[in-house]
């Protein structure tokens, strides 16, 4: 059975860390700085609701590490975040974007509430007040929000708005903001772009083409979205996918354009023409030759992992695989592209939108594109590399090549 332990988020984050820094000697003292945000904040966020009772939220911001830059990382609104995982994700933030070597560390917010439950008026007052509780700790060269599940750019325009209010006009202190706020077109999809760049640098590196590979994508929202229809322009035949209100599957491929008007129009995937209904997990046992777990963390565990057929995972979602679900599959020869690596374009794009709001100039979209590309195709070859060179898989190659460039600048700074 799996470990206990490893089933809690932050601890699934250390394991890896920790295998890398045994592979690279970083002694014990750093580790413990390593492995432990650097500060926690918890919120209380009360708001006076729509029928004018006072309800109190939890809300979090978790500051990990700024050795290479500002914290960065998203916010998300949703009934089921805590500490413990909001840890992790500002854990993995920090190693993210030392791989792609964009100048930030890592952090992670986030609110315990649903938000298909408020109003707009509540959800707004949320935003704010949330804003107004963690001012003294964020900044545009001190920690920069930006969007998660269960917020989105109408959020960042509020969070925005609610900095700005005190410290005057300061679009960098969040991406992934309205385009009339200094946003950036392309930021909305890049997370998913960017697995699909991956995602065809994976296969081309195992001398395989993408064209008419089958997938299996379990979440559909920004990022499954996305990369399901970015990969459908390569040419993968997207064979499953899945929201959490139900799945759908078509051996022969389902089509992309029309399943997105569907979505848009009915809310969810389910009963999708042309299609079989398909019921929960049950897209992760399904025959393909990728799958694309792009919702939330450790769906992919000790109870389904002897039933996955695919030969390639490409982790859409942070954390989606339990560390014994990952050691599994690797004996088993499924090549898996890491979160830090595969999910970063997200992150990648809201660098290029910081760097403009600061610089106050407007990249082009083919620029964007090149841009991102670009870093995405690096990072994957340093992976690759590193893979090599340690004799060690994707993942973690990814680790050791985040952890010497943390480490390396933690030490520059006198640490």
């Amino acid at each position: 059975m799996q470990n206990n332990k490893l089933n809690r988020a932050n601890d699934a984050v250390n394991s890896h860390l920790l295998e890398a820094a045994d592979i690279l000697e970083i002694p014990d003292s750093y580790r413990k700085l390593y492995t432990m945000p650097w500060r926690e904040l918890q919120i209380a966020v009360p708001i006076t609701d729509d029928r004018g009772e006072l309800r109190v939220f939890n809300g979090f911001r978790v500051q990990h590490s700024g050795a290479r830059g500002p914290y960065k990382g998203g916010i998300r609104f949703h009934p089921e975040v805590d500490l413990d995982e909001v840890r992790a994700l500002a854990s993995l933030m920090t190693w993210k974007c030392a791989l792609m070597n964009i100048p930030f560390g890592g952090a992670k917010g986030g609110i315990s509430v649903d938000p298909d439950l408020l109003s707009q008026r509540e959800l707004r007052s949320l935003t704010v007040r949330f804003m107004n509780n963690a001012d003294h700790i964020i900044g545009p060269f001190r920690d920069i929000m930006a969007p998660d599940m269960g917020t989105n750019p109408k959020v960042m325009g509020w969070m925005m708005d609610a900095y700005g209010a005190k410290h005057g006009y300061t679009p960098a202190i969040v991406t992934g903001k309205p385009l009339a706020l200094g946003g950036i077109s392309e930021r909305t999809g890049a997370t998913g772009s960017g697995v699909a760049m991956i995602t065809r640098h994976l296969l081309k590196e195992h001398k395989e083409d993408i064209s008419g590979k089958r997938v299996a994508i379990q979440g559909f929202g920004n990022v499954g979205s996305y990369a399901a229809e970015y990969l459908h322009e390569m040419g993968a035949r997207i064979i499953a996918v899945s929201d959490k209100r139900g799945g759908i599957y078509n051996k022969d491929g389902l089509d992309i354009d029309l399943l997105i008007k569907h979505l848009k129009r009915e809310k969810t995937v389910a009963g999708f023409k042309d299609s079989d209904p398909l019921d929960g997990e049950e897209i992760f046992t399904r025959d393909c030759d990728i799958i694309i777990p792009a919702a939330l963390g450790h769906v992919i565990n000790d109870k389904n992992m002897e039933s996955i057929k695919a030969r390639f995972i490409v982790e859409g979602a942070n954390g989606p695989i339990t560390p014994v679900a990952d050691k599994y599959l690797h004996d088993k020869g499924v090549i898996i592209a890491p979160d830090i690596l595969a999910n970063a374009g997200g992150v990648t794009v809201s660098y290029f939108e910081w760097a403009q709001n600061i610089q106050v100039h407007k990249w082009g979209h083919e620029t964007v594109n090149i841009e991102l590309d670009n870093i995405m195709g690096q990072a994957f070859e340093n992976v690759v590399e590193a893979s090599r060179k340690y004799n060690v898989s994707y993942r973690l190659a990814s680790f050791i090549l985040a952890l010497k460039r943390v480490h390396q600048a933690t030490i520059d700074r006198g640490i």
